[in-house]
């Protein structure tokens, strides 16, 4: 029997420093996401980050809390719910870090009767720290667990037409009131080290300027290329201005090269060039979460606001609109029907 698994970051269960440091434990001392070796990630995480931070990320996710609880959970839920009424096959909701497993959606899928598996990473583009994590999560639990499921992966869908169609016109319905100066696509950041990392030819991803629009089989696990991508696809698909668009990264770590240029960096520097009204999407995210709605709903505004700006859009993500649900509805009925999934 067939079943689909969606699955997303996370999110601690409330905003407490009680309830932040094991979730905040267990996603830094991901290998994927502090990639160095164990005994360093351990001092980095467990000897100095989480001496600190949790009182400080759960004072960011207070900010953002919802009645019902986490936004990220619960636009996550009721995407799925609004899934699940259009198709007829079990659908689970995991996450990669949280008390809501993918081991707990796998179980509750083979609960079931289901042995075939549609692994669903909300993730528009492929990232060792995000979509990799997430497939590599999901069949360890599936070999230690679950060994008669198949499992079948969603791929990164950052260029897929339906995908690009959906997110520019969501651009373009929030933009409709705003008279903006400049669009800024602000994605998540990572170390320059992850894209090198992820390049199978160990050669072309030099991130020099170029690579990116050089065509090699790394853009199938390069991050930076795919984000550019999709900036240039929504930019085509709405027939923005060149001048009007750009995009950066958002979300760093001190002490490595990420990649550049930053968003908060950029929001000083269009305010300094006469832009005056700024609109900012997140588009490595299909949901908003803490990374959206603190750091650049409210942060990024403050910061726009303090160099010069006078009018800030924040563009929410997709989360669950209709328009979204219908597509990721099409993408499952075609894996149903044994069809392609999307490219």
């Amino acid at each position: 029997m067939k079943g689909i698994l969606l699955v997303n970051l996370g999110s601690p269960d409330s905003p407490t420093p009680k309830a932040v440091k094991p979730y905040l434990d267990e996603f830094l001392m991901d290998e994927r996401v502090i990639d160095v070796p164990n005994w360093l990630r351990n001092v980095l995480v467990r000897g100095i980050i989480l001496q600190t931070r949790p009182k400080k990320s759960a004072q960011a996710y207070k900010k953002i809390w919802w009645d019902e609880g986490s936004p990220l959970i619960v636009i996550s839920e009721r995407f799925k719910e609004k899934v699940q009424e259009q198709i007829n096959l079990p659908i689970a909701l995991g996450m990669r870090y949280g008390s809501m497993s993918i081991k707990k959606a796998l179980q509750e899928l083979k609960e079931k009767g289901v042995d075939d598996v549609l692994l669903v990473p909300l993730y528009p583009h492929y990232a060792m720290s995000s979509y990799e994590t997430v497939v590599v999560k999901t069949m360890e639990e599936k070999e230690k667990h679950f060994p008669e499921m198949r499992i079948t992966t969603l791929p990164a869908f950052y260029k897929n037409e339906d995908y690009i169609k959906v997110l520019s016109n969501k651009i373009a319905a929030e933009l409709k009131d705003f008279d903006y100066d400049h669009i800024l696509f602000s994605y998540h950041g990572i170390p320059e080290r992850h894209i090198r990392k992820s390049d199978p030819t160990k050669f072309h991803c030099k991130i020099d300027g170029s690579c990116c629009s050089i065509n090699s089989v790394a853009h199938n696990t390069c991050y930076r290329h795919q984000v550019y991508d999709t900036t240039e696809m929504v930019k085509s698909y709405l027939g923005l201005p060149e001048e009007k668009v750009s995009s950066s990264f958002q979300s760093r770590l001190a002490g490595d090269p990420w990649l550049k240029p930053y968003t908060d960096y950029e929001f000083d520097r269009l305010a300094a060039e006469g832009k005056k009204r700024l609109a900012v999407i997140t588009p490595a995210f299909v949901a908003d979460c803490l990374e959206t709605l603190e750091e650049i709903a409210m942060e990024g505004k403050a910061q726009f606001e303090e160099a010069g700006g006078e009018a800030y859009k924040h563009i929410a993500c997709l989360n669950d609109d209709d328009a979204w649900v219908k597509v990721m509805v099409n993408w499952i009925s075609n894996w149903n029907l044994n069809a392609t999934l999307p490219s």
